[in-house]
């Protein structure tokens, strides 16, 4: 650990920035947003291209972050996102870059994003099969998602990871469909148990389907085994699939908190740092880029940001509110 770290209270160091870039999505799933939308942040709120990579360059150069993965909304409706990442790759020490995305528009943008210095993308999909999605996300884009996987990987951005939410009575049976599916195509599958970062403050512990229920379910078709390589501050619990060479991971958040080797950290599309993903305080940089502070301030503001994260999210705790933003807004 070094001064210039973005170091908590507890010894855990952030070198893992998210990046939100638009709160705005072209989807509409379920467990995320109402089928009307939400109310967007208003545009002049939003931080320009180069205030975010102002941003980011104080964090690789001053702060110590490795790795930098950009989020939304969909962060590939941000106009800017190829020039974003080409001037992300160009710091020293150079981050990995990787974006989470819905794989909507990857047929026509994956390679000018590998060009710019993207390494690889993680895709949401719940479910292969077409009815369920439109079902889930409230659109009949199913053919467009496979699409954009299937370009991503051509364009060079793997391992193409994808990362799929178990609903209770809509796919909760799917998850060896899911695995097979993903294997036979060779990109990494991440199973991720509901969290409460919905809009509608719907989610109930009752209904999420929780990691115990997936790996009983994918024990029903497949051998799993802990994966040899050490999970580090990943938040997957890695596994290998009959013996190999493929894998799968389950990101159990809300029943095996892994809180204690965390080194995540995140920036909202308005320039709010985040310290937790279940935080409901923030702490603005937006503020001090535009009102004249210099870097070495701006770092300043974020290492004390830092300080104030807590042990843990605490939805055990029973005074645990979920945070007033929904996972759109903040970014993943």
């Amino acid at each position: 650990m070094t001064s210039a770290a973005l170091a908590d209270g507890f010894g855990r160091v952030a070198t893992d920035l998210r990046v939100s870039l638009t709160d705005r999505c072209n989807l509409r799933c379920s467990y995320c947003m109402p089928a009307e939308g939400l109310d967007w942040l208003p545009n002049d709120d939003v931080l320009t291209d180069d205030e975010v990579v102002r941003l980011i360059t104080i964090a690789v150069e001053r702060l110590g972050v490795r790795e930098v993965r950009f989020t939304g909304g969909e962060p590939l409706l941000r106009r800017g996102l190829p020039d974003i990442i080409r001037r992300t790759a160009a710091l020293s020490p150079r981050p990995d870059t990787s974006i989470t995305t819905n794989a909507l528009g990857l047929t026509r943008t994956a390679r000018a994003l590998a060009e710019a210095g993207l390494d690889r993308v993680n895709v949401s999909l719940d479910t292969v099969r077409e009815e369920d999605f439109k079902t889930i996300t409230r659109r009949d884009r199913f053919a467009d998602v496979v699409a954009g996987l299937a370009a991503a990987a051509e364009a060079g951005l793997g391992p193409v990871k994808v990362n799929a939410v178990l609903l209770r009575g809509i796919n909760d049976d799917q998850a060896p469909e899911l695995l097979q599916w993903c294997m036979d195509r060779d990109y990494e599958l991440r199973f991720i148990e509901q969290m409460p970062l919905d809009a509608q403050h719907g989610w109930s512990r009752e209904a999420m389907v929780t990691a115990d229920e997936i790996f009983d379910s994918l024990g029903s078709a497949f051998v799993l085994e802990p994966a040899e390589e050490p999970r580090g501050s990943a938040p997957a619990e890695l596994f290998t699939v009959d013996g190999g060479p493929h894998t799968v991971g389950v990101i159990a958040s809300v029943t095996r908190p892994f809180c204690g080797d965390c080194d995540r950290v995140r920036l909202t599309a308005d320039g709010q740092v985040r310290n937790c993903l279940f935080a409901r305080e923030e702490s603005d940089l937006r503020g001090a880029l535009r009102g004249g502070a210099d870097d070495a301030e701006i770092a300043r503001r974020w290492q004390a940001a830092m300080l104030t994260k807590r042990p843990g999210h605490g939805i055990d705790d029973v005074t645990f509110l979920q945070p007033s933003r929904p996972m759109s807004a903040i970014g993943g």
